[in-house]
């Protein structure tokens, strides 16, 4: 148990003085006196802490700048607490996991020992560090590089003692489990002030027309199928208690003449019975739909094909469906270069190499991470326009559906309906594709440290592609790039329910068995889990605590201060003229030309292609079961005579582009070689040069960021002249 009484602290103190344990409660009581404290969450104790500490931060002349305060480390964390100063923030105002001075102990990627006498030391729990460190290096999976120096006159043994600490915390927190228990058992759904948190839902509802969806409820579906107008479609509770498919959601969009009895024969045909659903309608009147690949081992009735059909085609006489792993790359070489970009970006940050050099420029393109961005986005482009070409149904077909399914279905939208583009729409977005629809991103992510095999940052790699959107198209997203950051920063810190789990079927059932018998008081903002038969035996009313869940991700106020918040609003955002409401009807005039060689289909008569490598390919047979499989290579036809030459798709591009984003519809993106940038901001935040100006902690560094904001719109407005 973590969350322990003072009595069982205190026996826990009375052991050899040379053994180390947690930091006596009565002293945290002592500490919390006073408002400068590290304020722990229920289940934390401090491990190890370092006074007169100096943390390191960026300037622009290239000489380092150090902020004073004391170095912690707890079970859960890695926490730096800067000494009280005029130019400091209320400590009152202090949240949780501050990203420029916390570090969750899971996201720790390689700890360094420095001294000026001997080479930096990789420290891990069982290193025998021979020297006394001068200055200790964190470097996070997110691509954040902590530096901290420790004061030379006297206080050495706690430099070797924190340092070593955390080697020891972050290790142990990945084989005991202590972390997830904590994680799980002592973070309630917290909020640090219900009337702040009602007009923030109050502002967000009067900027962004409507709030945060998480569909979870029958009500989150009912709404959002009602926005996107597809009238021909209805919420079915066909696998509300999951025994359709655990990996899919309670809810799910299917035709509306489609009944449950019929639905249900469908369900054995694909893998882990993912059935083709609706996931976005576009205005025009086609259906973007997303499935899992057809079960080899099925062997469908009459009946079945009937049903199979009917769910594909949806109403309409062609259907399109995309084999998205022709193109992209797959999960296991997405972390293989995500790998290497972060290997990358720890040596600019530890040698004088800049980021504009030769070899280091040679060096990213090795990654082939930049190039998995823009076969993303060019992909993506390509669905949105067989969408707004004409009326049909266009599958997403991917061997589970749980990964680069959600990425391409992500972007199209994003792409294609202006309230994805908010920052309601985006989060809601999120929740439909990625958390609802069962992303693994406990095994994608790997916050636990428990799946390495399994690890693939997808998730991020469909942040960098909305952030190259977000480059070309500054005016049509509410968000900012400092939005983006802190949601790529916050994948890393398991305290939230988001990106803990698999599935909605596992995220439920974890959350009931955690709370069942379990009662929320406020404390410090946070809740603390409080036994019922204590709380009967002491007189106090008790009661079951009913919808009791973890935090989401957007709960951003836990995290960031409402300074911080205020940089996630873009203040050059164009509302699209109708509101993004549905995305708005297309006008024929506008539309790009047919990507593809298309036959109109004759009355009655429905027809099946195949959209891969760019290419469109009428398949004779409309169930893989008739002729052995679907993307059988034999059955394309030429490239030349399906699909346009790239020269030409991108002269259409930027010759109708800029009508499209005029009228804030449909965003094509240029995926042509410059257009295409590292996202320096993000990747790059361990390098001294580009972390100034990110977060502008001072006069100085507001200074600083000007300059950069100068910089960007001498750009902008050399590149409209």
């Amino acid at each position: 148990m973590l969350s322990m009484s003072k009595t069982s602290f205190k026996i826990k103190q009375h052991q050899d003085p040379g053994t180390r344990g947690p930091k006596s409660p009565d002293m945290s009581d002592k500490r919390n006196e006073s408002c400068h404290a590290l304020k722990c969450i229920p289940g934390e104790y401090i491990r190890e802490e370092a006074a007169h500490v100096r943390k390191s931060i960026p300037s622009q002349d290239g000489e380092a700048t150090y902020i004073p305060g004391t170095l912690y480390c707890t079970n859960l964390r890695v926490a730096f607490l800067p000494d009280p100063s005029p130019n400091t923030e209320d400590c009152s105002c202090q949240t949780f996991m501050h990203s420029d001075y916390d570090v969750a102990l899971p996201c720790i990627g390689r700890l360094l020992a420095v001294n000026s006498f001997t080479k930096a030391k990789v420290l891990t729990s069982t290193s025998t560090l021979k020297f006394i460190p001068e200055e200790l290096i964190i470097c996070c999976r997110d691509f954040r590089v902590l530096r901290f120096r420790f004061h030379d006159s006297g206080l050495e043994p706690q430099a070797f003692r924190v340092s070593m600490a955390i080697a020891q915390a972050h290790e142990s927190s990945t084989k005991d489990g202590s972390y997830e228990d904590a994680a799980l058992k002592n973070l309630g759904s917290c909020r640090p002030n219900q009337e702040e948190e009602v007009l923030e839902e109050e502002e967000e509802k009067k900027e962004d027309g409507s709030p945060t969806l998480f569909f979870q409820t029958l009500r989150d579906w009912e709404k959002e199928l009602q926005r996107i107008g597809a009238a021909g479609w209805r919420v079915s509770p066909v696998n509300e208690r999951f025994d359709m498919s655990t990996s899919l959601p309670k809810y799910l969009w299917v035709p509306s003449w489609f009944l449950d009895n019929e639905l249900k024969r469908a369900f054995v045909h694909f893998n882990e019975r993912r059935i083709p659903r609706l996931c976005w309608h576009h205005p025009g009147g086609s259906d973007l739909l997303r499935a899992a690949s057809f079960h080899p081992d099925s062997d469908p009735e009459k009946e079945d094909m009937r049903s199979v059909e009917t769910l594909m085609l949806a109403g309409h006489p062609q259907c399109v469906i995309v084999d998205v792993t022709a193109d992209l790359p797959s999960p296991p070489e997405i972390q293989q270069s995500y790998s290497k970009l972060w290997n990358l970006s720890l040596c600019l940050a530890d040698s004088f190499v800049s980021s504009s050099n030769e070899k280091w420029l040679s060096s990213l393109e090795g990654t082939r991470w930049l190039d998995h961005v823009r076969v993303c986005l060019k992909k993506a482009s390509e669905v949105a326009v067989l969408l707004a070409e004409r009326s049909r149904s266009v599958l997403l077909q991917e061997s589970d559906d749980r990964d680069l399914n959600c990425l391409l279905a992500s972007l199209v939208q994003v792409i294609s309906d202006p309230h994805a583009r908010t920052i309601s729409g985006f989060q809601s977005l999120v929740q439909k594709e990625w958390v609802a629809t069962g992303h693994p991103f406990l095994q994608r992510l790997n916050l636990l440290q428990k799946n390495d095999g399994d690890e693939s940052p997808i998730f991020l790699l469909f942040l960098d592609c909305t952030w190259q959107l977000l480059q070309q198209f500054p005016g049509s997203f509410q968000f900012t790039e400092a939005y983006l950051v802190a949601l790529h920063e916050s994948s890393y810190v398991p305290f939230s329910s988001t990106f803990l789990f698999n599935c909605q079927w596992e995220r439920g059932r974890r959350n009931q068995n955690r709370f069942l018998t379990q009662l929320y008081t406020p404390i410090n903002g946070w809740r603390e889990p409080l036994c019922l038969e204590i709380l009967e035996k002491d007189g106090y009313p008790v009661k079951e605590a009913t919808g009791a869940s973890l935090p989401t991700i957007w709960d951003w106020s836990l995290r960031y201060s409402p300074r911080h918040m205020a940089r996630f609003r873009n203040p050059c955002y164009r509302r699209s003229g109708n509101g993004g409401s549905n995305g708005g009807a297309l006008n024929g005039n506008f539309l790009p030309q047919n990507i593809g060689k298309m036959e109109n289909a004759p009355p009655g008569k429905r027809t099946l292609y195949l959209f891969s490598k760019g290419s469109l390919s009428l398949q004779a047979h409309f169930f893989p079961w008739k002729n052995g499989s679907l993307a059988k290579k034999g059955s394309r036809r030429s490239q030349g005579s399906e699909a346009p030459r790239e020269q030409d798709r991108s002269r259409r591009c930027k010759t109708r582009s800029f009508l499209l984003h005029h009228d804030g519809l449909l965003l094509l993106p240029s995926y042509a070689g410059p257009s295409i940038c590292l996202w320096r901001r993000c990747y790059l935040r361990g390098s001294p040069e580009t972390q100034v100006g990110l977060f502008a902690p001072s006069i100085v560094g507001l200074t600083e960021e000007l300059d950069l904001l100068q910089e960007r719109l001498n750009y902008w407005q050399a590149r409209g002249s």
